[in-house]
């Protein structure tokens, strides 16, 4: 008998708003897909910590604006522990918000006005280990780092990570701060795709940054990439 595939595990959410109602729209909206499943949520961020390390979810749906502690703190402490991904969510669409919380380790960060579909598919990318930002938010992000002076040296840690990087690696890095997915990539410097998510994870390791909206801060404060490149 041949023996069947094994069906993955879902991914299990803990959705966190101080909102009832937001937290009860989520849950439904998630409960309809097949892999993905909602194992716990939280009003405010001392609960979400308390609700993550007892659920142990793969990732967490943040609300930024929350009494107690807000999602940027309890986001901090969850990635700080290695407990899951965390993906922020919120209605201000304010640099500082999305700044902080690049900062404290936030694998994703969406609007809550992003369609029901976006969001499903935001949860699945981030799931495979792909960060995530809407498209107006990474704009933002090359906007804000591209903003002033660059940096003429970077410091003593960044500049011992970029000496790691083979030549190579480090093309792939600036085309990974101005934006280009992997197949974008590939076509530019006439690689295979396979190729090029190799290097991406290279970059990442040696860099030790987590993810490629890590990726795309670092090019920009250590100014590989110039205001007008």
């Amino acid at each position: 008998m041949t023996a069947q595939p094994r069906t993955p595990a879902p991914t299990r959410v803990v959705v966190v708003d101080d909102q009832r109602l937001v937290r009860s729209s989520f849950a439904m909206m998630l409960s309809v897909e097949d892999d993905i499943e909602v194992v716990g949520d939280a009003a405010d961020g001392a609960q979400a910590i308390e609700v993550v390390r007892r659920e142990r979810p793969d990732l967490v749906l943040m609300d930024v604006q929350m009494p107690v502690m807000d999602g940027i703190a309890a986001t901090e402490q969850i990635v700080a522990a290695g407990l899951a991904k965390v993906v922020l969510l919120t209605t201000f669409d304010r640099d500082d918000y999305l700044f902080d919380g690049l900062r404290a380790g936030a694998s994703g960060f969406l609007l809550k006005n992003t369609e029901p579909e976006g969001l499903v598919d935001a949860i699945r990318s981030v799931a495979r280990g792909h960060a995530l930002l809407a498209p107006e938010v990474t704009l933002r992000v090359i906007e804000r780092m591209t903003a002033g002076p660059a940096t003429s040296t970077a410091d003593p840690q960044p500049t011992a990570a970029l000496e790691r990087l083979t030549p190579r690696e480090r093309e792939v890095l600036e085309l990974v701060g101005r934006g280009l997915a992997n197949a974008e990539i590939a076509r530019r410097l006439f690689l295979g795709e396979a190729t090029v998510k190799t290097h991406v994870s290279n970059v990442l390791s040696k860099l030790q940054v987590r993810d490629r909206v890590q990726a795309v801060v670092f090019v920009y404060e250590n100014g590989l990439i110039r205001a007008g490149e």
